[in-house]
């Protein structure tokens, strides 16, 4: 039933911000041309999901036809508020001034047709850079490095680097020179140690296939540590049998060992240095809402004391929000991705960032603090869905841990 009142809402809004267009040509070429890119693509969308019922994530051709429709529909938003103001405004005017339309009919045409030449070009501005972003932005990665103080700090690991990466999702890749770039750009920050934190694919491991020597080239002197994200688990893929799936899940689990990555599930592990430790600590993941709460972060930390200086790797940050931050064990850094900054945003650094998955998850992007405990939230090394970013670039995090207290904690981007 609600079918009866989107489709003739989607055909009234199609209506309106068609008249912008004709007050600005009279050429049919160019009408052809809007009603291609208009009606198209969402087909195409449509009929991908058509011919392959099992795979429910938005990557490759699907995901680029997502591309098309979100900047065309930018586009024709803008149009359409600016042109509904304009008539609202207009109706004010006529009414409390009783304008006469015989005598203002040549001005208000000329009028409209400014302020469709006005939409027009304020549209073009989401548009242009959201097809920017699906051929450039998605690759502009990004160093963002942290310096993060703890009193508590062992000694031996004042200095100590961390490289984060996170939400990788393979499958959307179609660029292997870029990603191998990025490779190459982890490797230079030579840090002694790295974490990932979920989301390797978007659905089925072997997505993976085309990329496991690439990011095998990942090196890190004390070890490459990684979690699970909500993708890996294989929960957006229609199986025709269990087993499958859990076939599925353990091939992903060998492509990291075989990648030389030590995967934590609910459990921890120690960095030694002379003496002293730092306790790497995995949870599985676990999300609000409808999201998978596999996490156990009561059984990762079993057998440490809340004197141990513990870095958690959690997927979400919503699990730092509900439980992490305030835990009995005193967990000093936890680092998590997930949110991707909705690859989408506005970020002067240092001054002012914004993204409307803020108003869905309090910790989003970058680092936040809670008493002497942080998180960070990375924004991402790949994309899902919108194949492409826009102001919230791709990002690899560097963290170096310093003995001292936490306001003497610095941020800088690159």
């Amino acid at each position: 039933m609600k079918w009866l009142f989107i489709v003739p809402l989607f055909l009234i809004l199609e209506f309106y911000a068609f008249q912008a267009i004709k007050r600005l040509t009279s050429s049919k070429i160019y009408y052809a041309l809007y009603f291609t890119l208009s009606f198209l693509p969402v087909a195409l969308l449509v009929y991908s999901f058509n011919i392959d019922t099992d795979d429910t994530t938005f990557s490759g051709f699907r995901g680029i036809t997502l591309g098309i429709i979100l900047s065309v529909y930018s586009l024709k938003t803008t149009l359409i508020i600016v042109l509904l103001a304009e008539d609202i405004l207009r109706s004010f005017r006529y009414f409390y001034k009783k304008l006469s339309v015989p005598s203002e009919g040549v001005k208000i045409e000329g009028r409209r047709k400014f302020i469709s030449q006005f939409a027009m070009g304020l549209g073009s501005i989401p548009f242009i850079s959201l097809i920017y972003g699906m051929f450039q932005g998605k690759y502009n990665f990004k160093v963002l490095t942290y310096e993060l103080a703890f009193e508590d700090l062992p000694e031996a690991f004042d200095g100590y680097q961390i490289t984060q990466i996170s939400d990788i999702h393979s499958g959307s890749f179609n660029n292997r020179e870029k990603v191998k770039y990025a490779v190459d750009l982890i490797n230079k920050q030579k840090s002694d140690a790295l974490m990932f934190t979920g989301d390797l694919v978007n659905s089925v491991a072997s997505e993976m296939d085309d990329w496991k020597d690439v990011f095998g080239e990942i090196k890190a002197k004390d070890g490459i540590y990684s979690i699970l994200g909500n993708h890996d688990y294989g929960d957006y893929y229609k199986w025709e049998d269990p087993k499958d799936k859990e076939e599925n899940f353990e091939n992903l689990l060998k492509v990291q060992k075989e990648m030389g990555w030590q995967m934590l599930r609910n459990e921890h592990a120690f960095i030694r240095k002379d003496d002293a430790k730092l306790a790497i600590v995995g949870v599985e993941n676990w999300g609000k809402g409808r999201f998978k709460k596999a996490g156990d972060i009561d059984k990762a930390c079993d057998g440490l004391t809340k004197d141990d200086f513990k870095i958690v790797l959690s997927h979400d940050p919503s699990y730092w929000d509900k439980i992490l931050h305030n835990h009995k064990k005193n967990l000093h850094l936890t680092l998590s991705g997930h949110t991707h900054g909705m690859q989408f945003g506005i970020e002067i650094p240092g001054w002012f960032k914004w993204s409307p998955i803020q108003y869905k998850y309090k910790q989003w992007a970058g680092i936040y603090q809670f008493e002497e405990n942080f998180i960070n939230v990375n924004r991402g090394f790949g994309y899902l869905a919108y194949p492409g970013r826009v102001g919230i670039w791709p990002e690899i995090t560097v963290i170096k841990l310093k003995k001292g207290s936490s306001h003497q904690s610095k941020k800088s981007h690159s």
